[in-house]
């Protein structure tokens, strides 16, 4: 009788033990669907800012190229630091960054001195236990900003014209001489770029 009923729990014990071991597999694949979502995640947000540095890194390089064309006239400085000159619009680098990071890009200027970019990347989460992720995009929103780095005093009525007044940057003071331009400041040294919440306001 005793092994009769030894028999029987274990029977009994069999399809508790499929169902938990069946649940614990769902749950883990659940948590590997729920991983996937927020690797790919992760992946849209490097793109978005990768994609957002682009475009202000390259309107930077443009600045800096006027400001060292115009370097001889410091009337017009003050537009180019303040990102008011004559410059290409930078979104297509954010459209090439999101393309070599596997996303596409919708780009738009913030303000003279920024650019806000969101991503969507172009895999998907894919099939899993998850309903509805085989069609699931991640997206994600950046904002790279670009902050001049150096002041000037504008030069008055009588000024001398030849003169060009010190560029005080926050590195260096830079004392620059009409006759011998060979040593001038870099984008870098002129301008930072960096990122900003896309909620905040321009800066």
């Amino acid at each position: 009788m005793t092994g009769r009923r030894e028999y029987d729990d274990s029977g009994q014990a069999f399809p508790i033990y499929i169902t938990v071991v069946g649940g614990l597999l769902l749950l883990a694949l659940a948590y590997f669907a729920v991983g996937q979502a927020a690797a790919i995640r992760n992946g849209a947000q490097t793109a978005a800012d990768a994609a957002a540095l682009a475009a202000a890194l390259d309107t930077r390089d443009q600045l800096a190229d006027q400001w060292k064309l115009d370097v001889r006239d410091p009337t017009k400085w003050q537009d180019i630091f303040h990102g008011e000159a004559a410059v290409a619009p930078s979104c297509w680098r954010a459209h090439q960054l999101a393309d070599q990071n596997g996303a596409h890009a919708f780009c738009a200027p913030k303000g003279p001195l920024g650019y806000e970019v969101q991503v969507e990347t172009n895999k998907s989460v894919g099939d899993s236990v998850v309903p509805g992720t085989e069609s699931l995009h991640a997206t994600a929103t950046a904002k790279a900003v670009i902050r001049p780095l150096c002041t000037f005093d504008v030069p008055g009525e009588g000024a001398d014209g030849k003169a060009l007044p010190q560029l005080v940057c926050r590195d260096r003071d830079w004392d620059l001489d009409p006759d011998d331009l060979t040593d001038l400041p870099e984008p870098q040294d002129l301008f930072d770029v960096h990122l900003a919440d896309p909620q905040a306001g321009d800066e």
